[in-house]
């Protein structure tokens, strides 16, 4: 439930303003659709992306993209890319779409048939918003939960790195490990990153920010001299374990989604928990609005 009365964000000016100075991004990730009416871990995807959307709408009508980086259908299949493709369709803020390890390929170029994609078939497409070249990596592998990324992807990605002056990169897999030895295991095959550290390291001087999803938590640092971040998903989260080598733990926590405000080069990352339904305390922001009350005397 949406609470009244929320404060809405303000990092972005209105459509007519210049995106090159103030822009709003929202980032969402990891969906995991199904066939309507079916759950993923015990929980409706469909309701909780439902509700995001309704979040973003209300809140951030301003924003510029709503990019989802991945795992759009938790099985892959069909029927979910077609409720996708409903729900979406009559948003006012232009959508972005990735694929991510849970997603099939084919089906979701069948259902989004004129979606972009490059000259070897992988979901990989990019936009100028502002004066910013918005990249959107395909890093999917063939029956594996683990991110590659070939060379005729890195390929691609080199002749957009070297055609612009800015860049800003979205991806589902973690390009890195994250010390989390069981998320590691599936986070881009290292045979694929070292390499592609090279070439973001690179170009590391145009590249503002690397944002991805895949490991249902918010996690930030910086690969190849680029600061990254990860955003939770809108479904069950992820427990971090710095010890746990076999197996992802996760639990239905909060979702959450992030707004992106930049301006110029700089980022701010808000984590927005848009689930949120219970109390909300209101205090000023004077220095008297936190004094502690005085206890009458007996």
């Amino acid at each position: 439930m949406i609470q009244p009365g929320r404060a809405k964000a303000t990092c972005a000016v209105g459509p007519s303003s210049d995106q090159s100075k103030h822009m709003k991004i929202i980032h969402i990730s990891d969906i995991h659709l199904t066939v309507p009416g079916e759950e993923m871990g015990g929980l409706d995807p469909h309701a909780r992306f439902d509700q995001a959307l309704s979040h973003v709408a209300e809140h951030h009508p301003d924003a510029a993209r709503i990019v989802i980086t991945g795992d759009l259908a938790h099985w892959g299949e069909r029927a979910a890319y077609e409720a996708l493709k409903t729900a979406i369709s009559g948003l006012s803020i232009p959508v972005r779409l990735m694929i991510g390890n849970h997603d099939d390929r084919a089906q979701f170029r069948a259902v989004f048939d004129d979606h972009p994609i490059d000259p070897h078939g992988f979901v990989n497409h990019a936009e100028t918003v502002g004066e910013t070249r918005f990249i959107y990596l395909d890093s999917v592998g063939e029956r594996t939960h683990a991110g590659h990324f070939c060379a005729d992807r890195r390929a691609w990605l080199a002749t957009e790195l070297e055609s612009c002056a800015r860049a800003r990169i979205f991806l589902h897999h973690n390009p890195m490990p994250l010390g989390l030895p069981a998320e590691d295991k599936i986070a881009l095959i290292e045979e694929h990153r070292t390499p592609l550290h090279a070439l973001i390291r690179q170009h590391a001087a145009k590249i503002d920010y690397i944002h991805f999803g895949h490991v249902h938590a918010p996690v930030h640092g910086f690969f190849a001299g680029v600061p990254f971040a990860s955003v939770p998903s809108t479904g069950n989260q992820s427990l971090p374990d710095m010890n746990e080598s076999e197996f992802l733990q996760g639990a239905p926590m909060a979702p959450a989604y992030f707004v992106i405000c930049t301006e110029g080069k700089d980022t701010t990352i808000h984590q927005i928990p848009f689930a949120w339904d219970g109390p909300i305390t209101r205090t000023g922001t004077g220095w008297e609005d936190w004094a502690k009350p005085t206890v009458a005397a007996e």
